[in-house]
């Protein structure tokens, strides 16, 4: 693990408890009992965090917040990436949604084409990404909600890299959302930031609908979201093998071919 994912995972850590013991810390994140310190030491020093007998907690200020970068393919990039099945994929899961309800879209290429096709339905929608929002700008029935936290520009979303008070309480039925790579292992990110604020947003919904075209099952490494048992809806493209959809419904999934 690098001194960049340590670091981002040391914080993520912090948000959810405020505190965590020096020992829990070495639980938690691969390095040395020394590394670990040297990490510690180097983020208070910045002023991401602040050392206290035994441990480290947060500081509660907007300085605490590190200039925000993720990894991953850019959204510029990805967005040019299998177009057409991502907008058949966009469109099929517009189709699930109900008029006049809830519900949250988490940023990504492919999320965002569901959105030429909620005009008319009066829903209300909480997203992090600014894609989303300026796609949804024009339409004025649909009432938009964002999370408080730092602009990440490489996917042009915003994340809480401190926890979770900046995030509206929001429920919603139902949660679409994206992914890096898909397995038997279960729905992944490249980013752990990215890992934390999509826990936040399944912990916050009723139903979870993943849109993933048939790509992302072909490199399934990353950091596991959450596991196959904990996705109610795959959608995707007629380019799934065989086997990757029987994963799927082995584990209870519905699938949806766009």
């Amino acid at each position: 693990m690098h001194a960049t994912e340590r670091q981002r995972a040391i914080l993520t850590i912090l948000g959810k408890r405020g505190f965590i013991a020096f020992r829990d810390l070495e639980t938690h994140i691969e390095g040395s009992p020394a590394t670990l310190r040297r990490d510690l030491e180097r983020m208070a020093n910045e002023g991401l965090i602040e050392r206290v007998r035994g441990g480290a907690k947060i500081v509660e200020s907007e300085r605490s917040l590190p200039e925000a970068h993720l990894s991953g393919v850019p959204f510029h990039e990805n967005i040019s990436r299998n177009r057409k099945q991502k907008e058949a994929i966009g469109r099929a899961a517009a189709a699930l949604c109900r008029a006049g309800r809830a519900i949250m879209i988490d940023g990504g290429s492919t999320t965002l084409q569901m959105c030429r096709h909620l005009d008319g339905l009066n829903l209300q929608v909480l997203t992090n990404s600014l894609h989303i929002v300026t796609a949804l700008l024009p339409q004025t029935d649909t009432r938009i909600l964002m999370p408080g936290g730092a602009l990440f520009r490489e996917q042009n979303i915003i994340l809480s890299a401190v926890g979770d008070d900046l995030m509206p309480r929001f429920h919603a039925p139902t949660l679409f959302m994206g992914a890096a790579a898909v397995g038997a292992q279960g729905v992944m990110q490249a980013d752990i930031v990215l890992v934390a604020a999509e826990r936040r947003l399944i912990d916050r919904a009723d139903e979870v609908i993943l849109l993933a075209d048939s790509s992302k099952f072909q490199n399934s490494s990353g950091h596991v979201v959450c596991g196959l048992g904990e996705v109610d809806v795959v959608i995707t493209d007629d380019g799934v093998s065989d086997k990757d959809r029987a994963m799927l419904e082995s584990a209870n999934v519905r699938v949806i071919v766009a």
